[in-house]
């Protein structure tokens, strides 16, 4: 699978993608493509049917005292189901939005010819599908919202420190440093990374969040222009109806207003871009050895169903005595989405392959050493969310891991 590329820019509607990618010459990667553009279309319609209209019957099926007693003040139960209408009104206009910059990308129609099934992309996701359009469209929250700046805090602050720590000096001096973000998301970290003067290169395998990460970079109107109510689909742990219906705005930072701005006060800004790959097979290739300084990965490590392909990648496309940070806990979660094979280069089939692992962090850590890393730095351990709602009732709190490997060189 060849890398596509995306940048900030401050054009409306061009095209955002590059290269030579073709995911219609796969019928499997086309499918999982079709099924992400139908995720999107189907949020607005999904989530009305799972949150509003089945929770309606449910409260209809009380006893008709019951019912009409919890109608009133102060309780206003079917008013606030119509307030919920109207949040899940507001984000899907957040899927719609990315839905159509997608299809305008791969030039595709919003209503295509049902008669052919390589344009065909309707009614092709599953429930799976639609739920990683409802996980990507509440990640806004944690990585382009005011109000998610406490875990980006945890997460991705480190990560510019340790940056700054080994290269701030050979940055001043006008050296280019290049940085690798894995499992970059919907961006934020890469465009942080950018915006401290570094060139970043991300890498998503995810085409939801692909999408999302092309539509919040390159189309959005501005800063704070767009509406999201995070928690709008949760019911339970509420303090109160405000806290389920909190609205917040963004991105918090536009993009490419924000680029403007620093190019114009003469800062130093590095260059961004973003690769469409399975990661361990892309950063694998021979074109790849030794190309950066630094390997950032947030969150990331633990969607390696066998971690040494990960570090075999980050070691291969280190330059010697270049550092690997990496944050985030060790929840093992093997994605279906990362099952496809995206490169016919080599035997291996990327992610995907067979089998797989779960390690301890002590046993992680020595894996790393074991590859030809020495670890620097251990400790540092804050406690955060991921898309948590800091009101809620129930606190789901990580405890990550940070630490800094540097790639030794070869003896």
């Amino acid at each position: 699978m060849a890398s596509e590329h995306q940048h900030p820019h401050n054009g409306e509607g061009e095209n955002s993608w590059e290269g030579d990618f073709d995911p219609f010459a796969d019928p499997e990667e086309r499918r999982v493509l079709f099924a992400a553009f139908d995720s999107f279309r189907q949020y607005r319609r999904n989530a009305h049917m799972n949150t509003t209209h089945r929770r309606r019957q449910a409260f209809y099926a009380l006893p008709s005292a019951h019912w009409q007693m919890l109608s009133e003040p102060p309780f206003s139960i079917l008013d606030n189901f119509n307030k919920v209408d109207d949040a899940i009104d507001t984000n899907a206009e957040m899927a719609d939005a990315i839905l159509e910059i997608g299809l305008q990308s791969f030039g595709l129609s919003i209503a295509p010819d049902k008669n052919d099934p390589t344009q065909n992309w309707h009614d092709t996701a599953t429930s799976s599908d639609v739920n990683k359009a409802h996980s990507t469209i509440r990640q806004f929250y944690r990585d382009w919202s005011l109000e998610g700046q406490a875990e980006r805090e945890v997460c991705y602050d480190p990560v510019l420190q340790d940056l700054h720590h080994e290269f701030q000096t050979r940055r001043d001096s006008g050296e280019d440093i290049r940085v690798l973000v894995p499992g970059a998301g919907l961006g934020r970290l890469v465009f942080d990374i950018c915006m401290a003067g570094y060139d970043a290169e991300g890498n998503e395998i995810s085409y939801h969040q692909l999408m999302a990460s092309n539509w919040v970079l390159n189309h959005t109107k501005g800063p704070s222009k767009h509406a999201l109510h995070p928690f709008a689909l949760h019911f339970s742990n509420l303090q109160s109806r405000t806290q389920q219906l909190q609205k917040v705005q963004i991105p918090d930072v536009h993009p490419g207003a924000a680029m403007q701005e620093a190019i114009g006060s003469g800062r130093r800004l590095g260059t961004m871009s973003m690769s469409a790959a399975d990661f361990t097979v892309l950063y694998a290739q021979p074109d790849n050895k030794e190309s950066f300084d630094a390997v950032a990965t947030v969150f990331f490590i633990d969607t390696a169903p066998n971690l040494i392909r990960y570090i075999e990648a980050i070691r291969h496309s280190l330059k010697p005595n270049g550092i690997w940070i990496n944050v985030g806990p060790l929840l093992w979660h093997f994605d279906d989405g990362h099952s496809r094979k995206t490169n016919d280069v080599g035997h291996e089939s990327g992610i995907g392959e067979p089998g797989n692992v779960e390690l301890s962090e002590e046993e992680v850590l020595s894996l790393v050493e074991r590859m030809g890393f020495r670890i620097e730095k251990n400790g540092d351990r804050r406690a955060c969310g991921y898309i948590q709602d800091p009101n809620s009732m129930l606190q789901n709190l990580y405890q990550p891991s940070h630490w800094v490997a540097r790639k030794l060189p070869v003896v």
